[in-house]
């Protein structure tokens, strides 16, 4: 019988636990070693009720103490690229939290390290692996849109400002506010079900409408008196592709909407798709009329979840859905956004990134 893979979680908020520890926690292949946060208590908490042996407030006396081959990153985005590098030097497999980064920039160096290392990174963009996300790629791979020419996506909330003062609202932690938060999901969704073609230039503005407004903050998150808040509560643009293909982008925390809404609609030379708040619409010409089918997706089977996915490429040594090098793709468009916000204007993207053996830039243009 093949050896479990000894895993541990960096970070002991929401997210690891109702995610990443109850995930793997459910594998036969995985043994939950140890835990790490810089709040003791916490990790104690999660140390209990998923009885993990070994309580770290330091990850890298855990990474040089446990003999791992897999972490979890559930850490604020500041921490996400050097506790990548520093796992992925340390032999383990990483399984982090989107987004993979603040910028393209720190990417490239996770890139560097862990082409250097062989070892699998898989960001954690969980909608790819739901039912109907699954079903809408497998019409996809049968033509049913035939070519996407153009998407939109959005994620927009009513009230949904996580706090006042915390990491999120503070850029140099964050990296930005909703466009990287929320936006980081429907952009690679929407570029997902488009093959991931490259983007060439990016037209985007943003706003801070309600940022103080403690009616709009999200139920649950907490917020500082006098905080920083520094980043956008809306993002909206639009991206061309090389492929001539576009997409129209909507993400805000806190909007004159009746509801939240999450979204990607498609618009193929066969067929159109509608797939809002889980619900699948799709929509195809045959002969003068165009005809609505709304798939029952409860009969569609269980899509594989993101972290046995990420179990079964390291056991079968498979490169992962939601790679490094697509994460790469996705922060170029983040950050172009913010940068043609700031400048009010489209901003080009001419990066054109080669690597080496071991991951070294051969070329790297600004963008």
């Amino acid at each position: 019988m093949q050896n479990k893979l000894k895993y541990a979680c960096i970070g002991a908020g929401g997210i690891a636990d109702k995610k990443h520890l109850n995930e793997y926690s459910k594998l036969n292949a995985v043994e939950i070693t140890a835990i790490c946060d810089c709040d003791i208590e916490a990790a104690k908490r999660l140390a209990e009720k998923y009885k993990i042996p070994h309580v770290y407030t330091d990850y890298k006396a855990m990474l040089a103490e446990q003999r791992l081959d897999l972490v979890s990153i559930c850490t604020p985005n500041f921490l996400h690229a050097e506790i990548c590098i520093d796992a992925l030097e340390a032999g383990v497999n990483v399984h982090c939290e989107k987004p993979l980064a603040l910028n393209a920039e720190e990417v490239l160096n996770i890139i560097e390290e862990k082409n250097k290392s062989g070892k699998k990174l898989m960001v954690a963009l969980n909608n790819r692996f739901t039912n109907e996300a699954a079903h809408i790629y497998e019409l996809i791979e049968k033509d049913f849109f035939g070519e996407i020419y153009h998407a939109k996506c959005g994620w927009k909330r009513n009230s949904g400002i996580p706090g006042i003062g915390r990491w999120f609202t503070d850029k140099k932690l964050s990296g930005g506010g909703p466009l990287i938060d929320l936006g980081v999901h429907f952009l690679d969704l929407a570029l997902y079900f488009m093959q991931f073609p490259r983007a060439v230039s990016v037209y985007a503005a943003t706003y801070s409408a309600f940022g103080r407004d403690a009616d709009r903050i999200r139920v649950g998150y907490k917020s500082i008196k006098d905080g920083v808040f520094n980043v956008e509560d809306t993002a909206v643009g639009f991206i061309r592709l090389e492929n001539d293909a576009t997409i129209d982008f909507d993400f805000s925390w806190a909007s004159n909407i009746e509801k939240e809404q999450k979204y990607v609609e498609l618009l193929g030379t066969k067929g159109g798709l509608s797939f809002v708040n889980g619900e699948i619409k799709l929509y195809s010409q045959i002969g003068n009329a165009c005809y609505t089918l709304t798939p029952d997706t409860k009969t569609i089977p269980l899509a594989q979840n993101e972290c046995r996915h990420f179990v079964e490429c390291i056991i079968s040594n498979k490169e992962p859905s939601a790679s490094v090098e697509q994460a790469y793709e996705l922060m170029k468009i983040i950050d172009s956004a913010y940068d043609s916000a700031s400048k009010k204007k489209e901003v080009r993207l001419t990066s054109k990134m080669q690597f080496g053996k071991y991951g070294q830039r051969i070329l790297a243009q600004s963008y």
